[in-house]
């Protein structure tokens, strides 16, 4: 991983265009390509990013005369033509360390229990489901369940206790990742959780994600403790 402190300038440029003006920024490249710029606010969040795959270029900017200014442009592209062209004016910082290979979340029992009962049960997201692997492996991290539907198309599935918004954006990484694949796509995506809240659930849908909400107790096959008339 790469990480520059630098007073810098960002623009998209793709299917519409963004311009961040000049500020001290976090700019961070990890070994997947990936490339996100951060400021020191909103959390997690970055300002803008592309995600793999994507080729990172570094030229020095010159003036008329054709002599170095000092700064450094920064052309971040992918193949879909989308750019982050980022402008380093000034460096405070930077580093680049070896992290290697990331052991993965640890998920807390009952959302591990919730992603194996479901797999076990896949007809629980529709009749015709069929379970292709648990983990699917991706450059974006391991997609909980893959699957099949009745009509024989890919299906992602993320697997969350609550489900909330970040979930969601997870799940849409995944999907537009693995709809790359030619033997995959067309890839759909279902949030599957025994809790999704408003939010989360209007994004999903925006996005054309489906949400499941799961009973874990029918999943375990215990009856449910809740009143029932019949």
């Amino acid at each position: 991983m790469r990480l520059l402190i630098a007073r810098c300038t960002v623009d998209y440029v793709g299917r519409l265009e963004a311009h961040l003006s000049t500020a001290m920024r976090l700019i961070m490249v990890k070994a997947d390509g990936s490339v996100s710029v951060h400021a020191d606010d909103r959390a997690y969040k970055p300002l803008n990013w592309m995600t793999p795959p994507c080729t990172v270029r570094e030229e020095p900017i010159v003036d008329v005369d054709g002599n170095p200014t000092g700064e450094e442009l920064w052309i971040v592209a992918n193949d879909k033509g989308e750019q982050l062209r980022i402008t380093i004016e000034e460096t405070i910082h930077d580093t680049a360390v070896e992290l290697g290979v990331d052991p993965g979340l640890v998920k807390d029992g009952v959302e591990a229990h919730l992603q194996e009962l479901l797999a076990e049960h896949i007809g629980t997201l529709g009749e015709g489901f069929t379970l292709v692997r648990r983990e699917y492996p991706t450059a974006l991290g391991p997609v909980d369940i893959l699957a099949r539907d009745a009509t024989g198309q890919t299906v992602a599935v993320e697997v969350k206790r609550r489900g909330g918004i970040d979930g969601v954006e997870q799940l849409s990484r995944y999907v537009e990742m693995l709809n790359r694949d030619e033997l995959l796509r067309p890839v759909h995506g279902v949030y599957a959780a025994q809790e999704i809240r408003p939010q989360a659930r209007t994004l999903a849908e925006d996005r054309g994600i489906r949400c499941v909400v799961l009973d874990y107790d029918d999943l375990r096959g215990i009856e449910s403790r809740e009143l029932r008339l019949f």
